[in-house]
């Protein structure tokens, strides 16, 4: 292939990328997006086949062959069997292994070049090697987190910041003797103080802030990406990196602007944080709860009604019943909206595609700013498997893991109805004095089963 060529198919490829993004920033065009992206992908990978310096690519086909069959069996399996409600461990684990491939690629290519690396080389190989390999063991332990394998709560310990700081150092340290030095010993301790300090990077992040460990993981992911297309000399590389890092980066913003706090607080925090119980008595306290025909009631006389959706919602797959539902009020002539709070579910926009997946119109999914000043002339709030993003500890109880975090202010309208298994604490593991309002209703059971008979009930008023 003409080397002209190669660049022209290999500029289209890179205008699919920003074009992809382009498509994700709003969920209307979200799967437009995506098979955007997906088309630019394959372009990119197709074309190396056709193009190589000295044709050392072929030289490797059957493996490259086998590798990417391997990939597409894998990649196709998982999307099609992991639930929705496993989706934010499936996103963690495949930005990780973008991450871990980008320092194998790296330390290959060095070992390969040996002494002939330029010192830039080596710095990017440095660069990559340290922040691919924080990249994939920081998304293990969220993926672990996500999964509940481990605890959700932050995990800390005497010193922890101090032993932060020394793996830090040696990381630095041993990658400033690679550069000054060279060696390989030096590199692989270099990658092994790296997974160290991936693990105790994400360790003191407690539940309710994964979703911004997750955003900023992939931002170290594509700075990797970009900088092993540094490394291999490939510009494509450097441009789809480069994208990732810079949208990843603005996305960790602007989710730790809606936590209500600095990145710096959200990952070590919990070192200085007093964690505090709701309710330290541990005392049985009493709850209103009510059935499917009680809520029904109070929905059908309702004006306005606003559902809150949450990780629960994606549980029970219920968002198919949930969205029967709010066409139903609508047919009664009843205002319906759906508050969406930046970090509900597990994952940036988990509830955006949730919905989406059940075809809610996208006019009635409304952000936290623009839903809270409506509460106080809302008549009843339906909140289906959501607990952090409206728990007034956010900003009552400063010793809380969630307090600064902005809330969807959902006690402030005349009905609170919560759809509940149990009274288990959300994922931040803390209690919500919500549920203990007289002006809240639990319904206990099921969200999906719950909607249905809620469904059903509504019907025969």
């Amino acid at each position: 292939m003409n080397r002209d060529i190669y660049d022209l198919l290999g500029l289209l490829a890179a205008v699919c990328f920003v074009l992809a993004l382009k498509g994700l920033s709003s969920p209307k065009s979200a799967r437009r997006g995506n098979l955007i992206g997906a088309v630019g992908a394959t372009l990119a990978t197709v074309i190396v086949f056709f193009y190589a310096n000295d044709g050392r690519a072929l030289n490797h086909l059957p493996i490259i062959l086998a590798a990417i069959t391997f990939g597409l069996l894998v990649g196709t399996i998982a999307a099609r069997r992991v639930q929705m409600t496993q989706m934010p461990q499936l996103v963690a684990l495949f930005n990780g292994v973008g991450g871990g491939a980008a320092a194998l690629v790296a330390i290959v290519e060095y070992l390969k070049l040996g002494d002939k690396a330029t010192t830039a080389e080596v710095i990017a190989t440095i660069f990559t090697v340290i922040v691919g390999c924080v990249s994939f063991s920081g998304s293990v332990v969220t993926f672990l987190k996500l999964q509940e394998l481990m605890t959700t709560r932050p995990v800390v310990f005497p010193f922890g910041r101090a032993v932060i700081a020394l793996t830090l150092a040696g990381v630095l340290i041993s990658g400033g003797f690679v550069v000054a030095n060279g060696g390989s010993t030096p590199l692989l301790i270099n990658a092994l103080l790296s997974l160290l300090f991936g693990i105790l990077f994400v360790l003191p992040v407690g539940g309710a802030d994964v979703p911004i460990v997750i955003s900023l993981l992939n931002a170290f992911t594509g700075l990797t990406v970009a900088a092993s297309g540094y490394v291999l000399q490939t510009t494509l590389l450097i441009v789809a990196g480069t994208l990732v890092g810079a949208s990843g980066t603005i996305l960790t913003r602007l989710m730790a602007k809606a936590m209500g706090r600095s990145l710096f607080g959200t990952l070590f925090g919990a070192f200085t944080a007093k964690a505090q119980s709701a309710n330290d008595s541990g005392e049985s306290r009493p709850v209103k709860s009510g059935s499917a025909d009680d809520v029904a009631i109070l929905l059908n006389y309702a004006q306005r009604v606003a559902i809150v959706p949450g990780f629960g919602l994606a549980v029970a797959q219920a968002q198919h019943t949930v969205r029967e539902l709010a066409d139903l009020l609508t047919a009664k002539g009843i205002d319906v909206a759906y508050g969406i709070h930046p970090v509900a579910g597990r994952m940036p926009g988990h509830m955006n595609v949730l919905l989406a997946e059940a075809n809610v119109p996208y006019e009635q999914l409304v952000e936290m700013d623009e839903i809270n000043p409506t509460f106080p002339q809302t008549d009843v709030v339906l909140i289906v498997g959501a607990n952090d993003v409206v728990n007034p500890a956010a900003k009552t109880s400063p010793g809380s893991p969630i307090y600064g975090m902005p809330i969807l202010d959902v006690g402030l309208a005349a009905n609170v109805i919560f759809l509940k298994r149990s009274m288990r604490p959300g994922f931040a593991g803390i209690e919500n004095e919500l549920l203990y309002d007289t002006k809240t209703t639990l319904l206990f059971g099921d969200a999906k089963e719950s909607l249905t008979k809620v469904v059903s009930a509504l019907k025969g008023l």
